[in-house]
């Protein structure tokens, strides 16, 4: 059920591995003509489509080995390459491509685009059919086993669909523990962290003869008080991103106006060069999102599963804070650990929700509980911003040196040295984790490269503070 990233790509492995599926999808949405068209399409159900989205690294490698006809289609409706190495920094002019930098490419898409094409796939292997226009209401079980066997599900219209194995692909306001519990299995347990931010976005076309600014630079920021970034997107798109803390409802009204918003992004040092008047939008209003949360939802608790024959994928199942990027990439991964979680457990039910729960938690849940610690420590410092405070007022707080490390160490290196920007790829989750000696090897550069601030020539031993020396894009906001 859904038809989102992850019910598309659970649907897509599913059936190139032999299996008939039916996709459920609440939303009426026959399919679009057009990639622009796609972008019209009405998906209440899934608010998230008309924000930024960053296609990874992890996810293109995935497309580019398994499914290669995908990519392609993807290309020739207008997503491009993003590679590294294409926009090295001018300092770095030393540059020599390696042979693992072929790994290291992301997918310059708008989101709409991507699952419209991806949809096609699926309808394309004639062993996926949808239903659309009608959502699922709850679960069916076979009621003689003491944990619940799922064996179908039961739509708003009040009929049924009989299944082998049902995946919920539907998003981080599925009801799906509810269900279960509604059939006698045991409460799920979850962690819930709070991102801290509402999301606010806004897409542009390039006009006619314009070029895209370089991209050697800094794509996004954050200012403590306001982060933001472009995504590029496919047929010479793009889309500003604005994300402002959950406890400033003043500056989340005033940029929530499209003046306003593009007043504020034209002050910012990665988004002003995008919009110095070569692009025009292509929507009327600023989207918002609000109510952004990291979960980690267990359906396997100490080695026993609350219910079999049904598995969460996506955000159904793990949603981390959208700045990070990494929520299509995580969901359709998380689809193909099921799929081989099912191919190797055919004849054992158990074993395929116990097999599912221990690589979800092998791959994917670091890259969790890397956005909670972010956003943690994110809230801190605008919560200290927005009372006026410096977050790194004590010297002897570990996390204002951590904070030191990553401003003056890591961003420094990144334009300087070709191993320390390797960091800025580590974000995309090429794999599940790198190997000791290498983050070894980046640590040791990043230390030679980025010399502490304090005993640069001409340098002050400390910036004034980000909250007084850069209120510009704020207050012009404001006025």
């Amino acid at each position: 059920m859904g038809g989102g990233v992850s019910g598309l790509g659970a649907a897509l492995v599913l059936a190139r591995r032999g299996h008939q599926v039916t996709v459920v999808e609440r939303d009426e949405t026959p399919m679009p003509a057009s990639a622009d068209e796609a972008f019209d399409w009405d998906r209440r159900g899934a608010p998230q489509v008309r924000h930024s989205h960053a296609f990874l690294a992890r996810l293109v490698g995935m497309l580019r080995r398994d499914y290669p006809d995908v990519y392609s289609e993807l290309l020739r409706e207008g997503a491009t390459e993003m590679r590294f190495g294409d926009d090295m920094p001018p300092a770095i002019t030393n540059f020599v491509p390696q042979p693992d930098d072929a790994e290291l490419v992301m997918l310059a898409c708008r989101r709409t685009t991507f699952e419209w094409v991806l949809r096609r796939a699926a309808i394309a292997e004639g062993a996926v059919s949808f239903r659309t226009g009608v959502g699922v209401e709850g679960l069916v079980a076979d009621g003689a086993l003491p944990t619940p066997r799922v064996i179908g599900v039961r739509l708003a219209d009040g009929s049924e669909i009989a299944a082998d194995f049902t995946v919920v692909a539907a998003g981080r306001r599925s009801a799906f523990s509810d269900w279960l519990v509604e059939l006698g299995a045991a409460s799920v347990p979850e962690d819930v962290d709070e991102t801290g931010i509402v999301y606010l976005s806004r897409f542009y076309r390039l006009g006619e003869g314009q070029s895209p600014p370089p991209r050697s630079g800094p794509i996004g920021g954050d200012l403590g008080y306001l982060k933001y970034g472009v995504f590029v997107g496919d047929n010479r798109t793009f889309s500003v991103t604005l994300a402002t803390p959950t406890a400033d409802e003043e500056l989340r009204k005033l940029v929530s106006e499209p003046a306003r918003f593009d007043l504020c992004a034209q002050q910012l040092v990665a988004t002003q060069p995008w919009l110095d008047g070569r692009a025009v939008a292509i929507a009327d209003e600023v989207h918002i999102m609000a109510g952004l949360i990291n979960r980690w939802r267990r359906h396997v608790v100490a080695g026993v599963p609350v219910a079999t024959g049904v598995a969460a994928v996506g955000d159904a199942v793990i949603c981390t804070n959208p700045l990070y990027g990494r929520g299509c990439s995580t969901a359709f991964w998380s689809a193909h650990l099921l799929a081989d979680a099912i191919a190797a457990h055919a004849d054992d039910p158990i074993g395929v929700q116990v097999a599912y729960d221990a690589a979800l938690r092998d791959e994917i849940l670091p890259w969790y509980k890397s956005s909670v610690d972010q956003d943690i420590e994110a809230r801190r410092v605008a919560a200290a911003l927005l009372a006026g405070e410096d977050p790194d007022g004590d010297p002897n707080d570990p996390r204002a040196f951590i904070r030191s490390v990553l401003r003056d160490g890591v961003l420094t290196a990144m334009r300087r040295d070709r191993v320390a920007c390797v960091l800025s790829h580590v974000q995309p989750v090429v794999r599940a984790r790198r190997g000791g000696e290498r983050r070894r090897r980046v640590r040791s550069r990043v230390c030679r490269v980025a010399r502490p601030r304090q005993s640069r020539a001409g340098t002050a031993a400390r910036p004034s503070h980000p909250r007084r020396a850069d209120r510009r894009a704020r207050a012009l906001v404001v006025r």
